[in-house]
């Protein structure tokens, strides 16, 4: 190969090059939205965290689990002061309907921890839940898990049931949750575990109440498979089966779904940090 020859091929090398190179710009990825996240690894015992920090124009993105980028299928809430940043603020018709929680159905210990402010739901009206695991035709219930205040609780009195695979534990009348719808913002979490079947309730970080449910444990093969999960409410097929079922018309913050039993120390510093 003579002289000019090779110049030639190396002069086209370069060109090629550079047109290669000069084609391969650095992109610039969208913002997935700045909103809270807990440290937590990978696998680790927080398996869902919605914070309702956002104050995004689109809502979807103000109801976004952090653990996951996992955004909510519909979110019809509206945003509201909360006891840190913003807060959901629901309604008779208002739900966060999540397609899945992530792992945490594989959950044969728990932990769900929330903040809540709230008045009694109107007498004759039934009941508010704050949340529901729903799957159509489980049960007559058409749900595997839900917390919901019955019409007739007071300021000074919250009557609830937490419903766990077929199976409720009730805190009414001199069980009932002292003074949390009093319209003021209050810390409630449930702890369950697995090994002894025991569920402990807390209020505002205090330990409440210990219930033993029946061995053995309902959730010795976790939740299994599920419809949706909703913060704020139900399914609209389980609302339409029940319609003494009603979603959610006060305030939900900092929601969490831990796979593991937290301990009362853990508990009482979720609380202390009005995070």
């Amino acid at each position: 190969m003579n002289t000019f020859s090779k110049i030639l091929k190396n002069a086209s090398f370069i060109l090629v090059f550079f047109i290669a190179a000069s084609g391969c710009k650095k992109t610039t990825q969208p913002a997935l939205g700045d909103y809270p996240k807990d440290a937590n690894p990978p696998g680790g015992p927080l398996k869902f965290y919605v914070a309702f920090d956002g104050t995004s124009t689109n809502p979807l993105m103000n109801a976004v689990d952090s653990t996951r980028a996992n955004f909510p299928a519909t979110n019809t809430g509206a945003v509201a002061d909360g006891i840190s940043g913003k807060s959901y603020k629901g309604s008779e018709t208002a739900i966060a309907k999540y397609a899945g929680v992530n792992d945490f159905g594989k959950s044969t210990s728990f932990t769900i921890a929330f903040w809540i402010k709230k008045t009694p739901q109107a007498s004759g009206k039934g009941t508010n839940f704050a949340f529901s695991m729903d799957k159509k035709d489980y049960s007559w219930t058409n749900t595997k898990l839900f917390l919901e205040f019955e019409d007739w609780s007071t300021t000074s009195v919250g009557n609830c049931k937490l419903y766990i695979m077929d199976q409720w534990t009730e805190y009414i009348n001199g069980n009932g949750m002292p003074n949390v719808l009093n319209g003021n913002w209050h810390h409630l979490a449930f702890t369950y575990n697995g090994t002894n079947s025991t569920l402990v309730a807390y209020i505002d970080g205090t330990m409440f109440r210990t219930n033993t449910l029946s061995t053995p444990s309902p959730l010795k093969d976790g939740f299994g498979d599920y419809d949706d999960f909703v913060i704020g409410g139900l399914s609209d097929y389980t609302h339409s089966k029940n319609t003494w079922m009603n979603n959610w018309d006060g305030s939900i913050d900092q929601f969490r779904l831990y796979g593991t039993a937290l301990t009362a120390a853990e508990v009482s510093a979720l609380y202390a940090s009005k995070l």
